[in-house]
Order: C-alpha cells, then structure tokens, then sequence
C-alpha cells in the first residue's frame, strides 16, 4: 500500500490534487484544509501522507499534509457510518486539533455542525471515539512502520480493526508487509464481516 508520496504539485482540483512522482500524475482526494495548503504550493515538491482505499470497484488515494490528519481520518473510518468521503468532510471542517476537541469533549452539537453530520453520525463519532483518540495516536507512533503498513491493507481488505489489532500486535517489529499481510490472510480469513 502507498504510504506517502514526493513529488509535485501539478493541479488542485475542487476534492483533489494531481501530483507529479517521477512522470506518473497521481489523483489524491483530501480535505479543503490539505487542499488549501498544497495550493499555495503549486508546482513544488511536497510530501503528502496518503491512505489507499481499496475496493471491489476501485482504487482511491486519499491524501494529508499532516500525520494528525491522516491519523484523525483513520479513526473516523472505525466509526459505522462514516467513509472516506464523509471522512473527508469532516476534516474540512475544522483543523484535527478542532475536531478531536470536539469529541474529547463530547459535544455533538459542535460536532454536527461540520460538513455531512447530522446529529446520529455526531453521536456516534463521540460513542467511537471518545477517550480513544490519544491512545490511537499512541498506538500508531509504538508501531513500526510494517505494523502500520499491514494494518492499513487488511483494513482495506474489509477486516474488522478489533481483529486486525490484535493480529498485528503479535507479529514482530522486523516483519516485511508482504509476509504480513500473507500471515493476516491466512489467520483472519474467515472473519469478514
């Protein structure tokens, strides 16, 4: 999976950028807050922190200027309800500072004000994620990079969080994320939902 890309910055589009890496043009859908930054970047080299979406119909690249964003993004994920898209709108709303404010502080009328959100979604965001967020940055930061790699494709592969969780936590550091994701399948198969 695509963690991260440099390149540059070709076109900034009204959900997407187009970024140049060595002569392929990749289209990464992000915020309005991402969007707005990279477009004063224009035709410079960046890093964007990206997600890769994977389903039956398509393939989707989902980009951040900042790790709190991405992190932020792959916490509303776990929350029923809520996509990559209403993920998306809900981080233009607010910066992730904001947001996680919002939630730590259990305030869902703050929370329905943002972009997509009505009053349900807040509410189940804040049952999701109240008092998690610090923990999953925490659990991010302790994973190596292979740990987090392998998380993000057997999410994308449609595994529960609370099983893949679990499964990546018992594999070593040093592991390479293709043996990971072959030993995930192998173990997790059978629990899709």
């Amino acid at each position: 999976m695509i963690g991260y890309l440099r390149g540059k910055i070709i076109e900034v589009l009204s959900d997407a950028a187009l970024i140049d890496v060595q002569g392929v043009g990749y289209e990464v859908h992000a915020s309005a807050n991402t969007l707005g930054d990279l477009q004063t970047l224009l035709g410079k080299d960046i890093i964007i922190w990206v997600h890769t979406h994977v389903r039956e119909d398509a393939l989707q690249l989902f980009g951040f200027h900042s790790k709190d964003e991405k992190n932020l993004f792959l916490s509303l994920l776990k929350v029923n309800g809520v996509g990559p898209k209403m993920a998306l709108s809900i981080l233009s709303g607010g910066r992730p500072a904001q947001i996680q404010e919002m939630i730590e502080a259990g305030n869902a009328k703050a929370l329905s004000g943002l972009p997509k959100v009505g009053k349900k979604t807040a509410e189940q965001i804040i049952l999701t994620l109240k008092g998690k967020l610090v923990s999953i940055e925490e659990t991010i930061k302790g994973k190596s990079e292979s740990h987090t790699q392998i998380t993000s494709a057997l999410l994308n592969l449609g595994y529960k969080s609370q099983l893949v969780d679990q499964f990546v936590s018992s594999l070593p550091n040093d592991i390479s994320l293709e043996d990971g994701v072959r030993k995930g399948l192998q173990t997790l198969s059978g629990s899709l939902s």
